[in-house]
């Protein structure tokens, strides 16, 4: 799947979101979906969680 379709699919997921349950319930998706994809490059092994708690530490990345 490209990420133009990946953007065109996560884009009706939200708006039919917001359109059946309302605003609240759209953040409430949107967050779950950044959660998820964070979850997800986790498990891929694209993102390693030890920079990502230094990041949020405010410690400094570079070496």
């Amino acid at each position: 799947m490209t990420a133009t379709r990946t953007g065109i699919l996560i884009g009706a997921v939200l708006a039919l979101s917001w359109i059946t349950f309302g605003f609240w319930a759209f953040v409430f998706v949107a967050v779950a979906m950044a959660i998820g994809a964070l979850v997800g490059r986790v498990v891929d092994g694209k993102l390693d969680v030890s920079n990502l708690v230094s990041a949020v530490q405010g410690k400094s990345s570079s070496s």
